[in-house]
């Protein structure tokens, strides 16, 4: 018998590389959480929040590869962290499922504030199911966190950004400033601002991640801002890359992932 050429061998194995990492893109990497701690130094943070825990989710796409079993799971990871705010930057589905199941699973988790901002994928549905389970959803809007503190924390919704948002109209100084954005790049036309943090999402780590390349699938809104962590003129944009998946459904170096940032005066 004849013995299989030298091209025969490399073929049939480049069959086998690229079937494996189909599998492991699609149902491997897709699966279990990771969770990415940060912390947040500032002589902005007061005494009062010290220490504070800030939980950030996004992206879930919740009915295609991320289930129910899923979405407990993340809620379970989240509130092992115990964090004192949780902050989701949208897109909790990505058509049209039924939510119900995820709600009544949201619901479930544990802080003392809880605030949201809509994604490009979410309606006035999503905003009002959220605001039924505890959720703040700014929606152009913004909020202060007092925590017994005369100068509390200013959150902000930074979609559709107007900058009326930032004046300080009700005459309260904010001692530390958080803004909530669903596309990073959004962060080219605020960087500028008096804005000590920013969260974002959307981007989802460019589903595919190479070493030494970074995002792959990138997204509109999400093409310039590709990583986890930027630090443009003392304005820091942090990036969840979520929990779901955009089709062909399918994560490579880039597990489902949830961050925790932990706020410290220096």
């Amino acid at each position: 018998k004849r013995k299989p050429s030298i091209f025969r061998k490399i073929f049939f194995a480049l069959i086998l590389i690229i079937a494996l990492t189909i599998i492991y893109s699609r149902y491997i990497a897709t699966s279990g959480l990771t969770i990415k701690e940060y912390p947040i130094e500032s002589d902005s943070i007061t005494e009062s929040i010290n220490g504070f825990k800030i939980a950030h989710f996004s992206d879930v796409h919740y009915g295609r590869v991320i289930k129910l079993d899923e979405l407990k799971n993340l809620v379970k990871e989240i509130n092992l962290t115990k964090p004192d705010i949780v902050v989701f930057t949208g897109d909790l589905v990505l058509d049209n499922t039924d939510i119900t199941s995820a709600i009544n699973e949201l619901k479930n988790i544990k802080a003392d504030y809880k605030y949201a901002v809509l994604g490009d994928k979410d309606n006035d549905n999503i905003k009002s199911n959220l605001e039924s389970i505890g959720f703040k959803v700014l929606d152009k809007n913004y909020d202060y966190i007092f925590n017994k503190d005369i100068n509390p924390i200013k959150i902000m919704d930074l979609n559709n950004f107007d900058e009326s948002i930032l004046n300080n109209e009700d005459e309260i100084t904010p001692s530390f400033t958080i803004g909530l954005l669903h596309k990073p790049d959004e962060f080219e036309k605020l960087k500028n601002y008096d804005i000590d943090v920013i969260f974002a999402g959307h981007s989802l780590g460019g589903q595919l991640r190479l070493p030494f390349w970074g995002a792959t699938l990138k997204k509109d809104g999400a093409s310039i801002y590709t990583n986890d962590y930027y630090n443009e003129n003392n304005t820091r944009l942090y990036v969840s890359f979520g929990i779901g998946t955009n089709p062909p459904h399918i994560r490579t170096f880039n597990k489902p992932s949830i961050n925790v940032y932990r706020l410290k005066k220096i």
